[in-house]
């Protein structure tokens, strides 16, 4: 009797186990079934067409199952035409080129538009040491995966008094899980070690708060990555002095700008450095930003200097 009892408890222990350690999926490859397949292109503005163009002789030179819908997109519009957003949701896959976005005045920023239109959450690069080109360090291999849709870029500014700007830092708890979700999924598929959380939250005690409780949950589905956190200010010296250290980084908005730029310039340069899960069904030859809306997979592909 007390040995059937003891083995029932094990039972409903090791199921109780099982559910706390299920996973959410937070993306998976389909492939297709190799007929044509139609991707929305926007050359973009400076060097966007260059790189752009660039890619599509590639393609045409390995006879890709792709073709392109083009539309002529700049950063100086008010907005993205409707047109080029129904494309994007229609064909899953965007082809992009940075779009100029002006400095301290001017319209707001149509990539901002476009990751907050689509909600394209995740944002991905890959720096690593490419053969042949002579860096400071070796042994890099490190992926920074950003939250895309809020933070500092909310665009939530205003001038309160003349003379006195207000911009608010949006955090919410929703957004934080999804990408801390993405990261550890990821770092799952891929069968990276280490997650590191890059924060402010000596200082921005409830918003970057919010954002390392919301990863620290999630943590606790993968026991079998290891997880840690790191001050923003204190990880980019940690980057540049030793950048072996780190494996796969999740950040919050403007804190992934800056480490992606820092891990990109260690690793060899912003215009080498690839990144995005989805790259395997666009074949890239210079820097990507890869996205991903969650419900439809819809995958921006942004060739642009980081």
């Amino acid at each position: 009797m007390a040995a059937a009892g003891g083995r029932r408890g094990m039972k409903a222990m090791s199921e109780m186990l099982m559910k706390s350690q299920r996973r959410t999926v937070t993306y998976m490859p389909r492939p297709g079934d190799g007929s044509p397949r139609a991707v929305t292109l926007l050359p973009g503005d400076g060097i966007g067409p260059l790189v752009t163009g660039a890619a599509v002789q590639v393609m045409k030179a390995m006879h890709a199952p792709v073709y392109f819908e083009e539309y002529e997109v700049s950063g100086k519009m008010d907005k993205v035409p409707t047109e080029v957003m129904d494309s994007i949701r229609r064909n899953k896959v965007c082809l992009k080129g940075g779009l100029a976005t002006p400095v301290g005045g001017g319209v707001s920023s149509l990539n901002v538009q476009l990751r907050k239109e689509l909600d394209l959450f995740a944002s991905l690069v890959h720096c690593f040491n490419l053969p042949g080109l002579k860096t400071r360090h070796d042994n890099v291999n490190i992926v920074v995966i950003r939250e895309n849709t809020e933070g500092e870029y909310s665009g939530l500014e205003h001038e309160v008094v003349p003379g006195v700007v207000e911009s608010l830092k949006v955090i919410t708890k929703f957004c934080s899980e999804r990408i801390a979700k993405y990261a550890f999924e990821y770092a799952y598929l891929n069968n990276r070690k280490t997650v590191t959380a890059v924060h402010k939250a000596n200082i921005m005690k409830l918003a970057d708060g919010l954002f390392l409780e919301s990863c620290r949950e999630v943590a606790k589905n993968y026991p079998g990555i290891k997880y840690n956190e790191v001050i923003v200010d204190n990880c980019c010296m940690q980057l540049v002095s030793k950048p072996q250290q780190f494996d796969v980084m999740v950040t919050p908005n403007l804190y992934g700008t800056l480490v992606a730029n820092t891990a990109a310039g260690i690793a060899g340069g912003t215009g080498v450095m690839p990144g995005g899960t989805f790259v395997r069904f666009i074949f890239s030859l210079s820097t990507i930003y890869a996205t991903l809306m969650k419900e439809d997979r819809t995958t921006l592909l942004d060739f642009r200097f980081i």
